[in-house]
């Protein structure tokens, strides 16, 4: 590896509800990292707590969040690399007469495998967003944690880091 650890694990906490019911809405997140030093962050872990979605008869409804390196404009999937994690919440009621049947999926819900790290942050922040869909009638939001730690990146490494993701925004 290109970096050395400089701290001992940190928790990062944050919490973001949508801006009106349905709408997209995204959060900053600071590091603070000295990006003098090539100061990067190694994520070790993240959790995504969801709001519920509503339970309205006959009507499909989600809750989702994505934790991304860049800024975006929409909710990401893993198919963007600048995608750390990804949850939803959902409700499928569409033809049903009652609430529905609830599902809940997690980006790390199938993976056990043993690795370092799960993510590189080489930029001074990350974002987290969240939305819900059309049937939801009031905001929904999000409540997370990420756990990882500083570490100083050699001279190439950071280079590295930085342009991949900056240039894969």
């Amino acid at each position: 590896m290109g970096f050395k650890k400089t701290s001992d694990t940190i928790a990062i906490s944050f919490g973001l509800s949508e801006t009106a019911p349905t709408t997209f809405t995204q959060e900053e997140i600071a590091l603070q990292l000295d990006v003098l030093n090539n100061e990067i962050f190694v994520v070790l872990a993240v959790d995504l707590d969801l709001s519920q979605p509503d339970a309205v008869a006959a009507t499909d409804t989600l809750v989702a969040a994505s934790l991304t390196t860049t800024s975006q404009t929409a909710l990401q999937t893993l198919s963007n690399s600048n995608c750390i994690t990804t949850a939803q919440k959902a409700i499928r009621a569409a033809g049903f007469v009652d609430g529905g049947v609830a599902f809940e999926r997690k980006a790390d819900s199938t993976y056990s495998g043993d690795i370092d790290y799960i993510a590189l942050i080489s930029t001074n922040n990350f974002f987290v967003q969240v939305q819900g869909s059309l049937g939801n009638t009031v905001t929904k939001g999000v409540a997370g944690r990420v756990w990882g730690y500083r570490a100083r990146a050699d001279a190439s490494t950071y280079a590295a880091l930085v342009q991949s993701e900056v240039l894969s925004a």
